[in-house]
């Protein structure tokens, strides 16, 4: 039985302003985490340093709590120990653990050599890397090198089955090796990868519980699998459906008339929060409420997994009316 103290996090990134789907994946992270009488974290995953900006974070901030989404522990505006962006000595050391175990190596590949040296693809649609660099011999690393090409660097994945069972899609199985390849750890240009970053934050911080989109489903095993190797127990992981347009496209923070500029000149926080659990299957209409006033009602059950469609009718109904 895990005996950690219960602590789930969301941990956006503050790229733009927050749309309907980011919230509602706050949401139910915040909710699974209350019911279970846990902590909640915020981090801010601002690795991109061309995207993610620091006023865009102070929005996000105030947007969450003026919707009733507090959290106990993690990001603060004057304390940067939750910020991506400032944690890259814990990136670099086990980035060094992970090389001391002999399970990465440098990639010289050009974009055009990844294409064409990479198997068509994973199960999720991407392609899959050859591992064409993995036995380069020093001579011709050296020679790469010197003819100017500054390496990414990828981690060696064994040929392993990594199985988990979801809280809210159930039972998965990812082989490493055939599934996803090895992957990158740290940009040609030093930045570290998402990858290795979210799996070292979740580990350090102690994280149980993790909520979000069923879009990182697929990455879920690596990071099962990298948690492992540097010696954390990974957390438990539920993934959610993803609101839709009516074309049946994800929701993006290019839909601005559905991210919170828009939503809080429009809206009151229990609008927004109704029409939220509403499209969660918590509640049979968009009714206005606080988080709290959802904590009796959820279940994952409720929430199931197909993607929800977001129309103007619905949107007219809870919050603009």
């Amino acid at each position: 039985m895990d005996e950690r103290r219960i602590r789930g996090r969301f941990a956006p990134s503050p790229s733009g302003r927050m749309h309907l789907g980011n919230l509602f994946a706050a949401l139910l992270a915040w909710l699974d985490v209350r019911c279970l009488g846990g902590e909640m974290l915020l981090r801010m995953e601002d690795l991109d340093p061309d995207r993610c900006r620091r006023e865009y974070a102070l929005r996000l901030a105030d947007d969450l709590q003026w919707l009733g989404l507090d959290w106990d522990l993690g990001w603060k505006a004057e304390e940067e120990t939750y910020w991506q962006s400032a944690r890259t000595p814990y990136y670099a050391a086990a980035f060094e653990k992970l090389a001391g175990k002999g399970l990465v190596y440098p990639c010289y590949c050009s974009r055009k050599e990844l294409l064409a040296a990479s198997a068509p693809h994973g199960s999720d649609g991407s392609r899959v890397y050859s591992g064409r660099c993995r036995t380069l011999s020093e001579t011709e690393k050296a020679a790469l090198s010197q003819s100017g090409r500054k390496p990414a660097w990828r981690v060696w994945v064994p040929a392993a089955e990594i199985s988990f069972v979801d809280g809210n899609f159930g039972p998965q199985a990812q082989r490493l090796d055939r599934d996803c390849g090895d992957f990158i750890l740290r940009r040609s240009d030093g930045v570290y990868a998402y990858q290795l970053a979210v799996a070292e934050d979740d580990g350090h911080m102690g994280v149980t519980r993790v909520v979000r989109g069923w879009d990182l489903l697929f990455s879920t095993p690596r990071q099962i699998w990298l948690m492992e190797q540097l010696g954390y127990e990974p957390p438990a992981y539920c993934h959610v459906p993803l609101l839709c347009s009516p074309e049946g496209r994800r929701l993006a923070k290019r839909d601005r008339d559905l991210d919170m500029e828009v939503l809080r000149q429009e809206s009151t926080p229990r609008q927004i929060v109704g029409l939220l659990g509403y499209l969660a299957g918590l509640q049979e209409k968009p009714l206005p409420l606080t988080p709290r006033e959802l904590i009796p009602v959820f279940s994952w059950e409720k929430v199931g997994r197909a993607d929800r469609v977001v129309d103007h009718a619905v949107l007219e109904k809870a919050i603009r009316r």
